[in-house]
């Protein structure tokens, strides 16, 4: 009998229950995936504790890889044996699942399981806020908020890759040092001194054009005082909590700025953008310039355990759930 994780009620980690499930034949368009490994987000805290609303009961989780076992009828692009990878619907936690064909993309061999679960949600959001919603290019300076997160290490990566300076923010000396081996020229640990009063100090009072801003509430108002006129705020999270209403009248008294609060679903919601991206990541990410460091591992039927950690800070990069 197959296992998932179930949600029956927001709330806190102890809302986590592992229980047996059925999973049937795949229907039309579906594959049936053996979990090999399936990858721990922040966005599952959010639907858990109910800050993203969920009909309930459900099962969460986001990305992971597996092997297909079976297809259904009038899948041609996949076939039993495959390796495959995904980020998104939900329902990953899960040791066997059904998924549409179409969200799905093969790995390649020089992508371990691991990895693969470890990067597809991370990376691929890595993908569309550095290459379509601000295209970093060569001489750019970012701010990179939790640079030493899941999605930070492969942000700054990435950035470095691309021939921008990258300013990284981190919660301890112990974080700054990761951020700093991701590529990091600066990083700022925000416990002891004034990010916006550093980064304004790095780039001599002009501000930077981009922050990526997956922290939230705890971040918000001081993103905006590094931006350069006409810069973009990109807040893509809310790991210390929602940002609260914003008068839109300050992006106009802080230098015009724009603001865009995207999601990964609206930028991969055809075929055909989740196929090229994941193409891009697996080729930077195969290149060696980005590298995925899965810090921490733990049995899946423990994800109670691993999501108390992530929300207490206890993590470093990107966490793997083994079934």
């Amino acid at each position: 009998m197959a296992h998932a994780i179930r949600i029956y009620e927001h709330g806190g980690p102890e809302q986590l229950r592992w229980e047996e499930v059925e999973v049937g034949a795949p229907g039309p368009g579906q594959v049936r995936v053996r979990n090999t490994a399936v990858g721990l987000n922040f966005i599952d805290t959010y639907q858990r504790s109910g800050l993203y609303p969920m009909q309930r009961p459900f099962i969460p989780g986001s990305e992971g890889a597996g092997v297909v076992e079976a297809v259904g009828p009038k899948v041609r692009s996949l076939k039993p044996g495959d390796r495959v990878a995904y980020s998104g619907p939900v329902g990953a936690y899960a040791d066997l699942l059904l998924r549409p064909a179409d969200r799905l993309v093969k790995l390649p061999a020089s992508i371990d399981d691991r990895t693969a679960a470890a990067m597809m949600l991370k990376g691929l959001t890595a993908q569309y806020l550095l290459r379509r919603t601000y295209r970093v290019r060569a001489g750019d300076t970012v701010l990179v908020h939790a640079a030493a997160g899941g999605v930070g290490m492969i942000l700054c990566q990435w950035a470095k890759a691309l021939g921008a300076m990258v300013i990284g923010t981190v919660g301890s000396d112990e974080k700054a040092a990761l951020a700093k081996k991701a590529g990091c020229r600066h990083v700022i640990v925000t416990s002891k001194e004034s990010f916006p009063e550093r980064v304004k100090a790095i780039t001599r009072g002009k501000g930077v054009p981009v922050v990526y801003d997956g922290v939230g509430k705890d971040t918000f108002m001081g993103s905006l005082d590094c931006l350069r006129p006409l810069g973009m705020m990109v807040s893509f999270g809310n790991a210390s909590g929602a940002v609260p209403p914003v008068n839109i009248g300050i992006l106009a008294q802080k230098g015009s700025l724009f603001l865009t609060r995207p999601t990964l679903g609206t930028y991969n919601a055809t075929t055909e953008d989740l196929q090229k991206a994941a193409r891009d990541l697996f080729r930077v990410v195969g290149s060696g310039k980005v590298k995925i460091a899965v810090n921490q591992t733990y049995p899946l039927s423990e994800a109670a355990s691993a999501q108390h950690d992530l929300e207490a800070r206890k993590t470093t990069g990107s966490t793997v759930l083994l079934p």
